[in-house]
This record gives C-alpha cells, sequence and structure tokens, in this order.
C-alpha cells in the first residue's frame, strides 16, 4: 500500500505520467522534462517536480528526465513492474468489454478469472478464451488463488453483494463500475468509475 505521508492525489497522477512516459518511449525519446510533461498533460512543471520529490531524485537540473528510468521508478512505486492477476465479477457487455481489452497487458494487470450469475453464461467463453464461472463458487475460487484485485461490473443492485464477497475471499482493492456507492471496511481501496457522473460533470460547463 502507498506511503500514508503521500497524498492521494498525488498517487493517482502517477499512473499518467507513467502513461506519458511510455508515449514518449514509443517515438524512441530517452529524456523529457518536466515542462515537457506539464505540457503534454495540462499540469505544471512545478507540480510535476513535487509530486516526483516524494519519492526521491529522478532528473538532473539542465537535464531533465532519463525516461526509461523514470518509467521504472514510478512502475515500482506503483508495484505494476509485476502482474498483477484481477478477477472480473459480471460478463455482461461491459465484462466482455474489460476482459478482452488489450491495454491491461502491458500495463501490469491480467483478467485471470471471470464470474456471472446468469446460467446461460457459465461455462461458456469470453472473446478473450476466458471460461465464465458460476459467481456460487466465487469466494472459495478468489480465496484459494489468493487475488488481492477485484472488477465489479454487474448492476447496481448486486454490487454490494459481490463486494462483500470479494472482501471476504481476501481482496483488499476494488474497482467498481456499479453506479453505486460502496460500503467497504478502511482496509479496502476502491476506484469509482461512473461514465454518466462524468458526463453530468462535463455537462455543467455546457450550460
Amino acid at each position: 500500500m502507498e506511503d500514508k505521508q503521500v497524498p492521494n492525489i498525488v498517487v493517482g497522477r502517477l499512473p499518467i505520467y507513467l502513461r506519458a512516459l511510455s508515449f514518449l518511449k514509443a517515438d524512441n525519446r530517452e529524456i523529457t522534462s518536466s515542462q515537457e510533461l506539464g505540457d503534454r498533460l495540462g499540469i505544471s512543471s512545478a507540480q510535476i517536480r513535487k509530486d516526483l520529490s516524494h519519492f526521491g531524485e529522478f532528473g538532473k537540473q539542465g537535464t531533465g528526465y532519463e525516461i526509461r528510468f523514470l518509467e521504472n521508478n514510478l512502475k515500482e512505486i506503483l508495484h505494476v513492474d509485476r502482474v498483477w492477476d484481477v478477477v472480473l465479477v459480471g460478463a455482461g457487455d461491459l465484462g466482455n468489454a474489460l476482459a478482452s481489452y488489450k491495454g491491461f497487458a502491458d500495463r501490469g494487470f491480467r483478467v485471470a478469472a471471470a464470474f456471472d450469475s446468469a446460467p446461460h453464461k457459465i461455462n461458456s467463453q469470453l472473446p478473450g478464451g476466458l471460461m465464465i464461472q458460476d459467481v456460487a463458487n466465487l469466494e472459495a475460487q478468489v480465496q484459494e488463488a489468493g487475488w488481492k484485485i477485484g472488477i465489479i461490473a454487474v448492476p447496481a443492485d448486486a454490487a454490494q453483494s459481490v463486494a462483500n464477497a470479494l472482501i471476504n475471499a481476501g481482496v483488499t482493492a476494488l474497482l467498481n463500475y456499479a453506479p453505486i456507492s460502496l460500503i467497504t471496511p478502511s482496509t479496502v481501496r476502491v476506484e469509482q468509475i461512473d461514465p454518466a457522473v462524468h458526463l453530468q460533470h462535463l455537462t455543467y460547463y455546457l450550460g
């Protein structure tokens, strides 16, 4: 878990920096600067330097940042210098899209198992070839495998019970796509993704 002295908002920006570095590396770049990163991301160069200073010194004044070095360090800080197995609950349209999403693999994640409660879906395959398992076996499977990350892609009325099952099985990090705020222990980290909320945020500025 991240250092509690580092503000959560800072930790939330680190993956954005990591993504920008990967694009720069793909362009065969070797060096960048806080100014260049800031211009790309709409974040001030001073903020980027301040964020990174929580974790050490990664660049040299007048030289900038060596992209591969900074990328490797950010991966280590975020613990994505390894591949995390993720359990997906919900094999509807959203679950199908998540299971077949190619962007997880090169960023440290693999959907290792998928579960659903619909009888006609159980034992069928998702687009990526993953077999859909019965949600009744969720707790036992997760506990046995030791998975720590869960993605919830079920309707709102089922999300809390799914979260409870995952937490009971030892999951401590949840990515929740259901349009409901989950009640979880303080030891469990939850990230909420509700597209409608983000759209409503946008439309405030369109009035």
